[in-house]
């Protein structure tokens, strides 16, 4: 059935007001794919804060040093972490940076992605070439809209779990 969803390539996460399934691109950028999937499997995202929201921009977590709820004193820390693994280099592609397309957090170094991701809340079209896109949300958008503002936010919403759908 080419309808059939790839267990294997779509991401699961569990958001306070619902669930947001996000379909990965491994034929795109399958360096961050399996990067975002092993983390997944080892529950390194769970209750990871979204640190920075911009209004019309883009909704930032993953920083699976800082941004998790047993270390809530580090929530201003968040944002300058990653995971126990290298970077990954920068993977770009023509694809768009349009509205719930996930992009690579990453440093000014192109090749300094790790654990951080970005879901935009709009086209941005100027990260276009500059930031690895690696997957699109294709449910649970109005979830995303949801999501608390702020650098950090005040009370920041997090990633209550985030599953790869194969193993769920």
């Amino acid at each position: 059935m080419a309808d059939e969803k790839d267990l294997e390539n779509t991401i699961i996460i569990e958001l306070k007001d619902g669930n947001v399934e996000i379909a990965l691109l491994p034929d795109v950028a399958p360096k961050h794919v399996e990067r975002m999937k092993t983390l997944a499997r080892a529950g390194s995202y769970d209750n990871v804060c979204f640190h920075r929201v911009i209004d019309g921009f883009m909704a930032q977590t993953g920083d699976v040093a800082n941004g998790n709820m047993e270390k809530d004193f580090n929530i201003r820390m968040a944002g300058t972490g990653g995971s126990e693994h290298p970077d990954v280099p920068a993977e770009f592609s023509k694809l768009p940076h349009d509205r719930g397309t996930i992009g690579a957090a990453r440093s000014a170094n192109p090749d300094s992605a790790n654990s951080q991701f970005f879901i935009n809340f709009s086209d941005n079209a100027f990260l276009n070439g500059q930031y690895t896109v690696y997957g699109r949300v294709t449910s649970g958008m109005e979830h995303v809209d949801k999501i608390a503002r702020g650098e950090p936010p005040m009370n920041p919403d997090r990633m209550i779990s985030m599953k790869v759908a194969a193993d769920a």
